[in-house]
């Protein structure tokens, strides 16, 4: 590795001694901190401007056993344009799909600059041997995926097994063709197809007990090489909360000043609304700083979220509401 943290990945003890060392979360002060930073409002043209970010923040995700390419060829034409009818929408940031629709989704949005992100290693329990987690995200980045969506081994983090959870991490690094941990300067992404992908680490945050235990994991994502961290699958309730990703976003913001790499964040799941999607912008801006305030370091994982952004953009250009069957459904 190339980070200041080489040495702590020698072991289970190093890990850790370095995971347990860090400072531990006031979780009365991050509850309230969240909750008040939720109260921020934002009007008129402020609001326009971030109806538009949200927007081109937010991956399309289908990830159902009853996915077809239909589906899936459906998805990508909303992502690539929103709203049809208004050339001005910006376009989504990403599509999510499983490994073997990758090929489907590429050719569908083939030119737009939407990048294709695939689920692997078992998505979404995370329940399979290190070799079968390798090739699946292998397989989905040589159909195309320009991001890889991995799932942690929940069991192991919390059984305190966290060098299994880094070689995991490392080794599904080195599968996406970048091991290693590959410096980001500025939060530069790169246009798809220009390099290998992406690695998003999903740390279920749901299933991890304490907020310190989210401190710890996004951490040893980030040492392990990981380079977005992502709060959930969207199929475990608690799935994002505000409060989960203001402990996210310090990981991140304390992580760069100490290694100069830039990692995203990524809030999955129960997002749903304008108002919803403009408190994590604030909680963004506040936290991290403007520099997230990017697709390149920002995402919003929720399908659902998008209609209610193009109906609030339509509302303050027009005045009123579309209709409820103007959009597609998700």
């Amino acid at each position: 590795m190339t980070t200041p943290f080489a040495e702590v990945a020698t072991s289970n003890a190093s890990l850790r001694a370095f995971l347990h060392g860090l400072p531990g979360v006031d979780r009365v002060g991050a509850d309230a901190r969240a909750a008040m930073l939720a109260t921020r409002s934002i009007k008129t043209t402020a609001k326009g401007q971030a109806i538009d970010l949200a927007i081109g923040m937010v991956d399309l995700t289908t990830l159902e056993g009853a996915d077809t390419p239909g589906k899936v060829r459906a998805m990508c034409a909303k992502a690539v344009r929103p709203d049809p009818a208004d050339p001005s929408v910006p376009s989504a940031a990403a599509v999510c799909v499983y490994p073997d629709l990758v090929a489907t989704a590429v050719q569908a949005v083939e030119g737009s600059g939407v990048k294709v992100a695939s689920v692997a290693t078992a998505f979404p329990s995370g329940r399979s041997s290190l070799e079968v987690k390798v090739a699946e995200t292998a397989l989905a980045v040589a159909a195309g995926a320009s991001e890889i969506d991995m799932v942690i081994d929940r069991g192991a983090f919390l059984a305190g097994d966290y060098l299994k959870v880094f070689e995991e991490i490392a080794a599904v690094k080195a599968a996406c063709g970048r091991a290693g941990g590959a410096q980001r300067e500025n939060g530069a992404g790169g246009a798809q197809g220009e390099q290998a992908a992406h690695l998003k680490v999903i740390l279920e945050t749901g299933e991890l007990a304490t907020y310190d235990n989210v401190r710890r994991a996004s951490w040893l994502a980030m040492i392990a090489g990981g380079d977005f961290i992502k709060t959930s699958t969207g199929k475990v309730s608690p799935a994002a909360t505000l409060p989960v990703t203001l402990i996210m976003l310090e990981a991140v913001r304390d992580f760069a000043r100490r290694t100069g790499r830039k990692i995203g964040v990524k809030p999955a799941g129960g997002i749903r609304t304008t108002k919803d999607a403009i408190k994590y912008l604030v909680l963004v801006n506040e936290t991290a700083g403007p520099d997230w305030l990017d697709p390149d370091l920002f995402r919003l994982g929720a399908s659902s979220l998008l209609n209610d952004l193009l109906m609030q953009r339509q509302k303050m250009a027009t005045g009123r509401y579309a209709g409820p069957d103007y959009f597609t459904l998700d």
